[in-house]
C-alpha cells in the first residue's frame, strides 16, 4: 500500500521506495531487537529481590554519587570553556575546539591511560601530587569523578556552545549600555538566556557519566564500594549471575529512557 508522508504540513500520497523502506524496517529492528530480548529475558518475579541486593544498591549509590559530582565539575569548567569558544575570537580556536571534543571519539580505554599518565603516581601531576599533598587519585572514588567528567565534559561543552551561538546578543549588548559588568552581564542575562541548553547539555553530561565504562576501570579499577559502579557491576555478573546482570541493565535502561523523556523538549535548543 502507498505510505502516506507528510511533508511541510502538506499531507501527500507516495510509493516509499522498497530500496529504501528494507534497510530502516531492518536498521530499527537492529536497535530495538537487543532492547527487546533485555526485557523478555528480565527476572520481573525476582526484581524486587535483586534490586535489594547490597552490592546492587552500592554500585548504584556510587553511580548516582559520582555521575552528580562529574556533572557539577563539568558544569564549573565547562561552562566557562563554553562561553570562550563561542563568543571569544582567539588564535587557535578551531585546535581548541578540536582537542574539547576528541572525548567524543577517543576509546575510553585509551581515555583511561591517559589519565593514568597524568595523575598517576608516576604521572606528569600525579607525582607532584602524592608528594605535596599526598593525594593518590587512581583506584579510588575520586578517580571515578576524574574519568567520568573527561569523558562526558564535551557532551555539556557542545550543549552550551551551541547555545551560547543561538542565543540573541542584544540583550547582552543592552546590559552593557546600561552599565552592567561582564561578569554581571554572564550571571543575570546570558546564563538566563541559555539555560535550556545548558540544562540540556548537563543531563547528558550526566546520562554519560552513569554509564561510563572503559575510562573508569582502566584508571578506577573495580573495587566494591569504593570504584565499582553500575556499568562495572554489570560487566562482573556477566561472569557469575546473569540475573543480576540483567537487572542492572535495566536499571541502566530506565535512566536512559527518563533522560530521552527530559531532553524531548530541548533538542531544537538553539533554532
Amino acid at each position: 500500500m502507498p505510505a502516506r508522508i507528510r511533508t511541510s504540513g502538506v499531507s501527500t500520497r507516495r510509493q516509499v521506495p522498497i530500496a529504501l523502506l528494507v534497510p530502516a524496517a531492518l536498521g530499527l529492528l537492529f536497535l530495538v531487537l537487543p532492547l527487546v530480548g533485555l526485557l523478555v529475558r528480565a527476572p520481573w518475579a525476582d526484581l524486587p529481590r535483586q534490586l535489594a541486593e547490597p552490592g546492587v544498591l552500592t554500585a548504584l549509590r556510587l553511580s548516582l554519587v559520582s555521575a552528580t559530582l562529574a556533572t557539577l565539575l563539568c558544569l564549573l569548567l565547562g561552562v566557562p570553556l563554553a562561553w570562550l569558544l563561542a563568543r571569544v575570537e582567539f588564535p587557535g580556536r578551531r585546535l581548541v575546539r578540536a582537542l574539547v571534543t576528541v572525548p567524543l571519539v577517543l576509546p575510553p580505554v585509551v581515555g583511561g591511560v591517559a589519565l593514568l599518565l597524568v595523575f598517576g603516581r608516576r604521572g606528569l601531576l600525579g607525582g607532584w601530587l602524592d608528594a605535596t599533598f599526598g593525594v593518590s587519585l587512581p583506584f579510588t572514588t575520586a578517580g571515578v569523578v576524574l574519568a567520568e567528567s573527561f569523558v562526558a565534559m564535551p557532551f555539556l561543552i557542545i550543549a552550551v556552545e551551541g547555545a551560547l551561538r543561538g542565543a540573541d546578543r542584544r540583550y547582552e549588548e543592552a546590559a552593557a549600555t546600561l552599565g552592567a559588568s561582564r561578569w554581571t552581564t554572564f550571571t543575570h542575562v546570558t546564563l538566563p538566556l541559555v539555560a535550556p541548553g545548558v540544562t540540556a547539555g548537563a543531563v547528558l553530561c550526566w546520562a554519560r557519566a552513569l554509564g561510563e565504562f572503559g575510562a573508569t576501570i582502566t584508571f578506577a579499577g573495580n573495587y566494591p564500594g569504593t570504584t565499582q559502579t553500575m556499568p562495572l557491576a554489570v560487566y562482573l555478573a556477566l561472569e557469575t549471575d546473569l540475573e543480576a546482570a540483567i537487572v542492572l541493565s535495566l536499571v541502566l535502561l530506565a535512566v536512559s529512557v527518563t533522560i530521552l523523556a527530559v531532553l524531548r523538549d530541548h533538542w531544537t535548543v538553539g533554532r
